[in-house]
């Protein structure tokens, strides 16, 4: 199908789903990593991930991942995702990252192509979160 900054996305064969082979690129260890999809997928359920397994290519480990495949029928206004995350107590910290100091959570990346509208919903389908500690 295409490919993000971190993961090549192939739609499955169900049609329902989409597979991410993710290589993890953004984080620091496979601890942040793993931790980012737990958080999403507390925050994001209608998009929540399955790890399906690792793989190696080229001398690098993969990250095997499934997500719900979602049409978006409306282009993303990022007004309404900046409205949604600060009703959920995220701040806007610059261009499309977000901050909660409550949770601790640093929330990036957060561009038109990484959420799908559909049915005047918002789908976080691409998130890239961080936790950090004051």
């Amino acid at each position: 199908m295409t490919r993000g900054g971190e993961a090549k996305i192939y739609l499955a064969p169900d049609h329902r789903n989409v597979i991410k082979v993710n290589d993890a690129v953004y984080y620091a260890t496979w601890l942040e990593f793993f931790n980012s999809l737990v958080i999403h997928n507390l925050l994001f359920v209608d998009t929540a991930y399955t790890f399906l397994g690792f793989k190696e290519k080229d001398g690098s480990l993969l990250a095997v991942l499934k997500q719900p495949f979602i049409t978006s029928d409306a282009p993303v206004d990022l007004e309404d995702v900046k409205k949604l995350l600060a009703f959920n107590g995220f701040v806007n910290t610059k261009r499309n990252d977000y901050f909660n100091r409550e949770l601790g959570l640093i929330l990036e990346d957060m561009h038109d192509e990484n959420i799908i509208v559909n049915s005047n919903t918002l789908f976080f389908i691409d998130t890239v979160f961080y936790t950090v500690s004051e």
